[in-house]
């Protein structure tokens, strides 16, 4: 049963404030006539089938309590079941809301197929159930989307409730361009999946937005400077909670930082993959001579990964004391 409040109910001799006239029907902006109710007052919200379910997505706060919007408060309020990623978080939410009576269902990622199919067969038979995550917008990097992708399949009504999103938060706040995009959502823990996510986002031009764990935060930065050490990125720590932080610096400057704590929402801007990190070239030169390389062949290799000329290396190869006449070699 749902909570919501029941209005008072106005005495037959107080007329409603701003009652239009009788003959003067409600227009929208383009002068058609709006949609009214019975009492010839706008409608809030489209009407639907009766006896037919929703699937309502419900965003929840990410951190403030206060960016919840009215529409999700009466969506939960209305709502016959709420599915949950956190029963016990979404508990503590609905008290604070002063929703109270509900019923809260597990869904998080280990929910069994069959436990999506009853969901979508209760749907089917009238049902209105909010999907709500442990915060943001549910079914974004989120087990609940196989239940809307389910749903969708079987020609219910999904209908998003919009609200906060970690994801569009850390993108606003660390101003790089967004007109194009690449989210990545939770990075592999380990093994092979991390190893091809990191390539993958260092060989992405576009800006690219993931979620970290702070454990973890230092040595996947890390591994990213290696690819790209003068790419830009924010860190955004704590969004909308008291303590927010947006970290700003080339991935080798957050790559030294220690001690990240809280919840974290990586944003690299954009940048050339086509240029490599910068390269040592008197370190490089060393190496090479010192595995037996010819100053001339080494020249030749160190202008592919430098861009300088062949000419202006060998020079430097053999002011470091590396004579041609002593090596056989003709000078190039």
């Amino acid at each position: 049963m749902s909570d919501e409040a029941v209005e008072d109910e106005p005495l037959e001799d107080e007329p409603l404030e701003d009652e239009p006239l009788e003959d003067e029907p409600l227009e929208d902006e383009e002068g058609a006539e709006g949609a009214v109710d019975e009492e010839g007052l706008p409608e809030e919200v489209p009407t639907r089938e009766p006896g037919r379910g929703q699937l309502l997505i419900v965003a929840t706060p990410i951190g403030n309590l206060e960016d919840i919007s009215q529409r999700a408060v009466k969506s939960l309020a209305s709502a016959d079941v709420i599915l949950a990623e956190d029963t016990r978080r979404t508990r503590a939410l609905l008290t604070h809301l002063g929703i109270t009576g509900k019923r809260i269902e597990r869904l998080d990622a280990y929910v069994e197929r069959h436990a999506v199919n009853r969901w979508v067969t209760r749907l089917g038979g009238g049902e209105t159930i909010a999907l709500v995550t442990d915060a943001g917008t549910p079914a974004i990097s989120d087990p609940g989307s196989a239940l809307v992708r389910s749903a969708a399949d079987h020609g219910r009504d999904v209908v998003p409730i919009p609200g906060p999103s970690a994801v569009i938060t850390a993108l606003a706040g660390a101003g790089f361009p967004a007109d194009r995009f690449r989210f990545f959502g939770f990075l592999p823990r380990k093994g092979g999946g991390r190893t091809e996510a990191l390539r993958v986002i260092a060989a992405t031009p576009e800006t690219v937005v993931f979620f970290e764990s702070a454990q973890r935060a230092a040595t996947t930065l890390a591994a990213l400077a290696e690819a790209s050490p003068e790419r830009d990125a924010v860190v955004a720590r704590e969004l909308t909670k008291l303590h927010e932080e947006f970290v700003r610096g080339t991935l080798t400057t957050l790559a030294a930082r220690r001690g990240w704590r809280g919840e974290l929402t990586i944003v690299l801007g954009p940048h050339d993959p086509a240029v490599g990190p910068p390269v040592d070239v008197d370190a490089r030169i060393e190496e090479l001579l010192s595995a037996g390389g010819r100053a001339k062949d080494v020249a030749k290799m160190l202008a592919e990964e430098t861009k300088l000329s062949v000419r202006e290396l060998y020079s430097r190869i053999i002011e470091r004391g590396q004579d041609p006449r002593t090596s056989g070699e003709d000078a190039p």
